[in-house]
């Protein structure tokens, strides 16, 4: 039997954080438990090999969706982080924090303290920003500046906006984050930079923090209302570990619902049709699921792009040992050069789309891969949209008591008309995008199908029938101020159950604008101080 003032389940962006934050004064005591291993893997190290991680079941939960109905009875690829950094291991490095105005939605809906103004500082706290030579802040988690690694390619999609009188910003992260502009990416000296290498690897230093790795979670201990440890399997083994202050479900927008429908808090019929005793109904746990759908547009070029340094052998031999020499060139970035946050039209209060060009094409990748070190053998680029805050809800609910078996993903995807009417909104933007002069420059052909070719029914046809997650799931155990809709108050503490808390991207009320890995940081920063401030 182990005892800790506080046990994480997940040791992934936000458990990391966590670990961190609560073991700093030396008072508290955390034991972590992720259900993968160890993060130190070539793959996730080189910044670019992400691409083989996503699809490999030794750091990544290879989940599939539901059948789809809207999109074509299709079931969604959803990898999740089954590692020592969680997705932050496995993710494309994408650094954006999100618009302001996305926080003053969650602070509008009724969770006071996660406005923009309350959010803002905690993300500074967190940053170090790195600018060539230059660095600003001096928080542990690096968010570099590759703009000196990208592709010259690049330069037409700026002409393209430049000729459609888009904003540019030089910061996503700053203060006018609207326009194009270069993504930034979490790597330090060439090397990812994750949640583990930032957080969690300082807090098991100090000697107050204990990680224990391939266990896997069976339920919460819940006595008299209160959480009072959880029950594990590892090794064969079921055991315990309690907690004298409190138990925090890091688990991800997949598996914290999971974990609280198996410790019977959750939709009182799901509950006993599996045969778990309701502790709470909750109908909320699993509901209020949220993800970003993109749709890409793949061309061949007229000029050469990555493709014709990594499709042939000698280019990836040099880019190889560029990287080994001088953690330098293709291979200590992502894929994802360039983009931005902008509006579709001008009758847009505030930036819907977000966009990515990426100089390299896969159209040839095998189903379910994406060999990004081993590109189309031709010049190519894509070109790719989303709408930045869906409106469509879906569902996690767990196919069995076993935790073993995956929970049941619905996403229940564009079946709310605002999205409908949103992806047109982006489909005519990139249209026009397409057939800008600067583009032509560019494009020696589109791969079918050619956005060019389509009427506004072709668009939304299209994208029902190729759009694809990018892997932001969110919203599972909803912060909100009525029990009857929400999971967790504002102080993310669970409704009805005392000294449990949901910690992750699943409380967020609402999709940020863009990637989803730096406000999970953020939220669990701002987490840890509310829990030191009790």
């Amino acid at each position: 039997m182990l005892e800790f003032d506080y046990i994480i389940v997940g040791a992934g962006s936000a458990g990391c954080v966590l670990a961190d934050r609560l073991t700093a004064s030396g008072r508290n005591s955390v034991l972590v438990l992720e259900a993968g291993g160890s993060d130190r893997r070539f793959w996730i190290k080189v910044p670019i090999g992400y691409g083989r991680t996503f699809y490999d079941t030794r750091v990544a939960w290879c989940y599939r969706a539901e059948p789809d109905p809207m999109l074509g009875g299709r079931s969604a690829y959803w990898p999740r982080g089954k590692v020592v950094g969680g997705s932050s291991s496995i993710n494309a490095l994408i650094y954006c924090r999100g618009l302001p105005p996305d926080f003053d939605d969650w602070r509008d809906a009724g969770n006071p303290g996660w406005g923009w103004s309350d959010v803002a500082p905690h993300f500074e706290r967190l940053e170090t920003r790195c600018r060539g030579r230059s660095r600003q802040g001096s928080g542990p988690v690096h968010v570099t500046d590759v703009s000196r690694e990208i592709h010259p390619a690049s330069r037409h999609f700026f002409a393209a906006a430049r000729e459609m009188s888009l904003p540019v910003t030089d910061d996503f992260n700053g203060p006018h984050p609207e326009g194009v502009g270069f993504y930034q990416i979490t790597t330090r000296n060439g090397f990812r930079w994750s949640a583990a290498d930032a957080f969690l690897r300082p807090a098991l230093a100090r000697g107050r923090c204990e990680l224990v790795t391939r266990v896997l979670v069976k339920r919460i201990l819940i006595e008299s209302g209160q959480a009072r440890g959880v029950e594990y399997l590892r090794g064969g083994r079921t055991l315990q570990a309690m907690a004298r202050r409190g138990v925090i479900v890091s688990a991800g927008a997949v598996n914290s619902p999971q974990i609280l429908q198996l410790s019977g808090i959750g939709p009182g019929a799901l509950l006993q049709a599996h045969g778990i005793p309701v502790v709470a109904h909750r109908e909320a746990v699993g509901a209020n699921l949220q993800d970003h759908l993109a749709i890409d547009f793949f061309f061949k070029a007229r000029e050469p792009t990555l493709n014709d340094i990594l499709y042939p052998w000698r280019g990836k031999i040099i880019s190889g040992l560029r990287y080994i020499a001088t953690r330098s060139g293709p291979l200590s970035t992502s894929v994802n050069h360039c983009g931005g946050f902008v509006r579709s039209n001008a009758e847009a209060t505030r930036p819907d789309l977000q966009l990515y060009f990426n100089p390299i094409t896969y159209r040839t990748a095998p189903a379910n891969k994406r060999p990004l070190m081993n590109p189309d053998p031709f010049s190519g680029f894509i070109l790719s949209y989303q709408p930045c805050r869906p409106k469509s809800r879906g569902r996690i609910e767990i196919g069995s008591p076993d935790p073993m078996v995956p929970p049941r993903i619905m996403p229940n995807s564009l079946t709310d008309a605002a999205d409908i009417a949103d992806i047109l909104a982006g489909g005519r933007f990139m249209k026009r995008m397409v057939a800008t002069e600067a583009m032509a420059r560019l494009i020696a052909e589109p791969i079918p199908p050619s956005i060019l070719d389509m009427s506004d029914d072709d668009m939304i046809e299209d994208f029902k029938q190729r759009c694809g997650s990018v892997f932001h799931a969110c919203g599972t155990c909803r912060m909100g101020p009525d029990p009857a809709t929400s999971v967790v108050d504002n102080r993310l503490r669970v409704y009805g159950i005392d000294r449990l808390r949901v910690i992750d991207a699943s409380v967020f009320p609402n999709v940020t604008s863009g990637n989803t890995n730096a406000p999970t940081l953020m939220l669990a920063d701002r987490a840890a101080a509310l829990l030191l401030g009790e």
